[in-house]
């Protein structure tokens, strides 16, 4: 075998590479990605008030008992080669029931066997942003964003005890800016892994007497079959802190939603 033929073959090998066509991140001019996540909800419920001259606070950590698969939906329109609209919406709905086995006997009261609490939380988020690529190839792109978001988080708590009956509802919703940034790294023509982290500060919106911010990360990696159509894995996170403040002190509410995602992907 002669000794040039190592070097033939790279060279052959360099000439069919540079033979290909080049590989552009988005060629779609519309991508929309469908799935679901597979979230885990953690709390926290913290108080703060002053009685008699003394300030008197509480932190109390819950769950909702379990993980809850929901929706999870994001697009991108793309409408020249640095601009991009992206937007997504995520629908958090789980509630909870817990049933005394036997009486509670509570500081003289009694509370019957078959009494119960069931509490309900709805969080919800969607976003539209417009995505400028500040470094823009064939293989990475990575752009700043800025646009608005909507939020929604509603709880409900029902209680019974003998002929006794509690019902409460809180709701809150409202826009306001958000910013963030994203990556985006083609390895192959098949092959994209998208990162992209979100924040926005309730005093910025509408969202009345709540103060605090949401923050939101993820990451996926997506392998297409064809030029159309594809699937993705990855995971999700939000973060939501926000305090109320009212006449009696301030109610604050931690609200941490966490999981992995998968679905399809549809490109056009």
């Amino acid at each position: 075998m002669p000794k040039s033929f190592p070097l033939q073959l790279l060279l052959l090998a360099s000439g069919v590479a540079l033979a290909l066509p080049a590989h552009a991140i988005d060629d779609d001019r519309f991508t929309l990605r469908i799935g679901a996540m597979n979230a885990d909800a953690q709390s926290t419920l913290r108080g703060r008030t002053d009685i008699g001259g003394d300030s008197i606070g509480f932190s109390e950590d819950f769950d909702f008992g379990g993980k809850e698969t929901v929706p999870r939906l994001e697009g991108q329109f793309r409408f020249s080669e640095r601009n991009r609209l992206l937007f997504n919406y995520f629908n958090y709905n789980k509630d909870r029931r817990l049933t005394l086995d036997d009486d509670l006997d509570y500081d003289g009261n009694v509370i019957p066997a078959g009494s119960f609490a069931k509490s309900e939380v709805d969080f919800e988020v969607a976003s539209v942003v417009y995505d400028f690529a500040v470094t823009e190839t064939e293989t990475f792109s990575w752009g700043l964003q800025l646009g608005a978001e909507y939020a929604k988080l509603e709880a409900k708590v029902v209680a019974e005890a003998g002929e006794e009956t509690y019902r409460e509802r809180e709701s809150s919703d409202g826009f306001a800016p958000v910013i963030g940034t994203r990556f985006t790294w083609a390895p192959a023509d098949a092959w994209r892994v998208v990162a992209q982290g979100q924040y926005l500060n309730a005093s910025w919106g509408s969202f009345g007497d709540y103060r605090g911010d949401l923050s939101r990360a993820n990451a996926l990696v997506e392998y297409r079959f064809t030029r159309n159509f594809g699937i993705h894995v990855g995971y999700d996170w939000f973060k939501l802190d926000v305090d109320k403040r009212g006449s009696d002190g301030v109610l604050g509410l931690e609200q941490e939603f966490k999981g992995p995602i998968a679905g399809i992907t549809l490109a056009f």
